[in-house]
């Protein structure tokens, strides 16, 4: 048995120390130290624990701020061990879900007429798109696992695998997150924000549907619905969403961003359909009728048979997802008031906010009459980007900084390469021709047999990262089959080409204004491929339903 004596001392001003002081004794009984000019505390040491004893002291005690002990007693106390590091690497369900699927598809038989690089190459696809999904890793993680497998297992030679990156629509997607840094950075953005809620602010209804209208005004006069969507409307979209308190990533995305983000994209889809330069892929569709069915399709035989279906659906999508994905703020009366102070608050625009305002004309400007100078979008934004650039109004280093540009840039050319070879290697045909065959075979009238032809060709495009890819592999096959089962030619090449913009709302990497919205980061993956495919429901009926009627009554057919 042994009792620790604790003594301090404080003969001087200054702050005492503690001195440890070990020495054995026999009995069990409390020593008590005589008084003094000291204060002593005895501990017993019984059964391994330590019991204080009275407190004896003369002389008050002196404050005590700083113990010193011997190294002996020291090491004795274990040091904490230092947390566990999070785990950082892919979440195990998911990725196994995603490479099941792609085992089981490599391993089925062949389909005759189909190659095996082919068909491997969609089971690596397939596996990609699971992977993208459920997300085991980061987007872009899972696209480049993708492409090193394919390049792994030589269904793609390393070029034909990266070669996505050389396609100009990932640039300017890439390109439009950058315009969207600027935007917001210099107060441009909010100060359009600002005004668009003073004017339309009241509700959010109402300030979704003046955005979707100002979209739509737009859409014949720029031909790129990346540049459309991504330079122009996104970055109006997020100052909206940061003005009315609903930012991403802090729990207030559905305030209003969730709603008004899907909504603007929906209906960009919707814009693209009305007009035959509104979308990039739109000629593609005049050219292959042109060649197919000898039947030219002018800018306003499009736009007459386009308006009517087009306002319809650009009126009742927003109110459809208001209503099955509401925003939590409605209205807001006192909000036109109190962006009118914020505009006051701003005061006369900065010097890079008029930069940014002339380069946002400039590149807009180009976007509208670049085919006249021979300048294409992507061309006319990096020129953008350039003076942004130049004159400091976006650093190289903000550029870098933008993660998800470029995971979008990463994932999105992924995808174009994997499709583009599905393509080339034949598959793309060889599901066209089964197609054809099957419903030919049918027996059922050129209505029903037209019918299930569009519903394939709408919801194959989950298997395209690109309109225009989509349109090239299939457009030509699926109107000639329509045609010779009875279609009326230029009836089903309008349908088709109305459709092979619709279509691009089932995903978000289906059209060039998926990414950008989806980028935001307001939207969940899961939440954005349900709506997606109940608006593709709702454009469907309406576009059939209605726009049949209205081409009925011009005499599309």
């Amino acid at each position: 048995m042994a009792s620790t004596a604790l003594t301090t001392s404080s003969p001087r001003p200054t702050l005492p120390s503690l001195r440890l002081r070990l020495r054995p004794f026999k009995s069990q009984t409390l020593l008590h130290s005589p008084p003094s000019t000291s204060t002593t505390l005895n501990l017993t040491l019984k059964r391994n624990r330590f019991i204080p004893s009275p407190l004896i002291s003369s002389h008050p005690k002196p404050p005590l701020t700083l113990v010193k002990a011997s190294s002996s007693s020291s090491s004795s106390i274990p040091s904490p061990s230092p947390p566990p590091k999070p785990y950082q690497g892919a979440a195990i369900k998911p990725l196994l879900a995603s490479i099941v699927t792609g085992l089981i598809l490599w391993f089925v038989p062949v389909p005759a007429g189909v190659s095996p690089n082919a068909w491997h190459l969609l089971a690596i696809f397939l596996a990609t798109i699971v992977g993208i999904i459920t997300q085991p890793l980061p987007l872009g993680a899972v696209a480049i696992l993708g492409l090193g497998v394919s390049v792994l297992t030589k269904t793609l030679p390393f070029a034909a695998a990266f070669s996505g990156f050389g396609d100009p629509i990932p640039w300017l997607i890439c390109l439009a997150f950058f315009f969207a840094k600027g935007f917001i950075k210099t107060g441009l953005g909010n100060r359009v924000a600002y005004q668009f809620v003073s004017l339309f602010g009241s509700s959010s209804l109402g300030l979704g549907y003046s955005l979707v209208f100002s979209e739509a005004l737009l859409a014949p006069a720029i031909p790129s619905v990346s540049a459309r969507a991504g330079g122009i409307f996104l970055p109006l979209v997020k100052s909206l969403c940061v003005a009315c308190g609903s930012n991403a990533g802090d729990g207030t995305e559905e305030r209003l961003g969730s709603w008004l983000m899907l909504t603007c994209f929906q209906t960009s889809v919707i814009s693209s359909a009305m007009f035959l330069t509104a979308m990039a892929a739109n000629p593609l569709c005049a050219t292959l009728t042109q060649s197919s069915i000898n039947q030219t399709i002018g800018w306003l035989d499009w736009a007459k048979a386009g308006i009517v279906p087009g306002l319809a659906s650009l009126v009742l999508v927003p109110l459809i997802l208001y209503v099955i994905y509401p925003p939590t703020l409605k209205s807001s009366p006192d909000a036109p008031k109190l962006a009118r102070e914020k505009l006051k608050t701003m005061g006369p625009m900065t010097g890079h906010e008029k930069i940014m305002t002339a380069t946002l004309f400039l590149t807009v400007g180009l976007w509208v009459f670049g085919g006249l100078l021979n300048i294409d979008a992507v061309t006319a934004a990096i020129l953008g980007l350039s003076v942004l650039l130049v004159t400091g109004v976006v650093t190289w280093k903000e550029c870098l900084g933008e993660g998800v540009a470029w995971d979008t840039l990463t994932w999105f050319a992924a995808l174009i390469a994997m499709a583009g070879y599905l393509n080339k290697y034949g598959l793309i045909s060889w599901f066209s021709q089964t197609v054809v065959k099957f419903v030919g075979g049918l027996g059922l009238s050129w209505q029903l047999s037209f019918g299930i032809l569009v519903l394939l060709y709408f919801y194959s495009h989950y298997f395209f990262a690109s309109g225009a890819a989509h349109i090239g592999a299939m457009f030509t096959a699926f109107l000639s089959v329509a045609t010779a089962l009875g279609t009326p030619p230029f009836f089903g090449a309008m349908v088709l080409s109305f459709l092979s913009n619709l279509m691009g709302g089932l995903t978000h990497y289906g059209i060039g204004s998926a990414p950008v919205f989806y980028g935001a980061n307001y939207v969940p993956l899961a939440k954005w491929w349900g709506y997606g495919f109940l608006i593709s429901i709702v454009n469907i009926i309406i576009w059939l339903g209605l726009g049949g009627v209205w081409w009925k009554f011009i005499g599309l057919w």
